[in-house]
């Protein structure tokens, strides 16, 4: 009994810290709820999340916001398309002591920081952006012959704009693929620009304070995997995913019309792990079927690739999502999971 009662402290705990720093950043950021639960939710789950938006949304912001809340080492690569690799992950340069004596040693780049923003990151070369790859998957960069570990936790924040096309470079798809979430920003209301006016053309300006460190973040990462989530649940989950796939015998046949791949087994991790945040954020330590619902298109939607009939249509993955979750039945009763001891 005490061990349940820990437990249920420990996400009481969760959710209070959560909600601060959701307050804290809304006190910079206007509107985007989402958004803002879709980043702390990234971050904690121990993912990277790709934001895309109009300029003027408060991508950059957001960024900044979430660096200036957190007590984590905070890093800006502005990317262009003269960046190479070097400029992001670091290089070996010729240092001399005062003895005269020279030695190679290791500069590191603003990839060694807890929280990386990746501004407008399909500006830059396919080379630079698949610098970024292994740091995003195993938490660390190898130059020449000798591996380097990041800090933890890391955290890639990158932005993009969805209109620019003349010097872009689309992301690649493996790339694409290690975004926990990708999040549409959607424009600001007329209330909204409102608010912003008010916070920006005044004298007084709002300063948020740090509410936890890299240490709480991991923590509460790790309290995140210990949900429960039922066995018709998880088969819930694993038959989304299967179902985005063209060549499923049973996927609707708006998927096989115009995908030509779907999602795969990080899908399905990013949205498993979405839904337990959620369902800690709702007052429960079980995953029900809505929890999954809610995260499938941040957590989904940037892995399914169209197809050339698909492209020509401008066929939105949303749609195809839509149609996946109408196609899949849920579990017949939620099962009430219990939080592993």
């Amino acid at each position: 009994m005490s061990g349940r009662t820990d437990i249920e402290g420990q996400l009481e705990r969760f959710r209070a810290d959560f909600t601060a720093l959701r307050h804290e950043i809304a006190k910079v950021i206007v509107g985007q709820e989402p958004t803002i639960d879709g980043v702390l939710t990234g971050l904690i789950a121990g993912g990277h999340v790709l934001l895309e938006g109009l300029p003027g949304t408060g991508k950059t912001l957001l960024a900044r916001t979430l660096g200036e809340v957190l007590d984590l080492g905070f890093q800006r690569i502005q990317c262009t398309p003269d960046l190479v690799p070097t400029d992001v992950i670091g290089t070996y340069v010729i240092m001399e002591t005062p003895q005269g004596r020279r030695s190679f040693e290791f500069q590191r780049g603003p990839l060694f920081a807890n929280l990386v923003l990746a501004d407008q990151i399909n500006r830059t070369t396919p080379k630079t952006q698949a610098a970024l790859l292994e740091a995003m998957d195993e938490r660390a960069v190898t130059v020449a012959t000798e591996t380097f570990r990041l800090p933890q936790p890391h955290f890639i924040l990158a932005t993009q704009n969805p209109l620019e096309a003349e010097g872009t470079y689309p992301l690649p798809e493996a790339q694409i693929d290690r975004f926990f979430f990708k999040l549409a920003i959607p424009p600001p209301t007329a209330e909204e620009i409102e608010q912003i006016l008010d916070r920006t053309t005044s004298a007084e300006q709002v300063k948020p304070r740090k509410l936890a460190d890299g240490r709480r973040v991991l923590e509460m990462g790790e309290l995140v995997r210990h949900v429960a989530i039922a066995d018709e649940i998880r088969r819930f989950a694993v038959a989304l995913v299967a179902m985005t796939q063209p060549t499923h015998p049973a996927a609707p046949p708006s998927v096989r019309k115009y995908l030509r791949a779907g999602a795969g087994p990080r899908g399905a991790q990013a949205m498993v792990l979405g839904a337990k945040v959620r369902a800690v954020m709702d007052g429960r330590y079980h995953v029900a079927a809505a929890d999954l619902r809610a995260v499938a298109v941040p957590a989904l939607g940037h892995r399914l690739l169209l197809s050339f009939e698909g492209q020509a249509e401008n066929v939105q993955p949303e749609a195809l999502l839509d149609d996946v979750l109408r196609a899949v039945p849920e579990p017949a009763a939620a099962a009430l999971g219990d939080v592993r001891q």
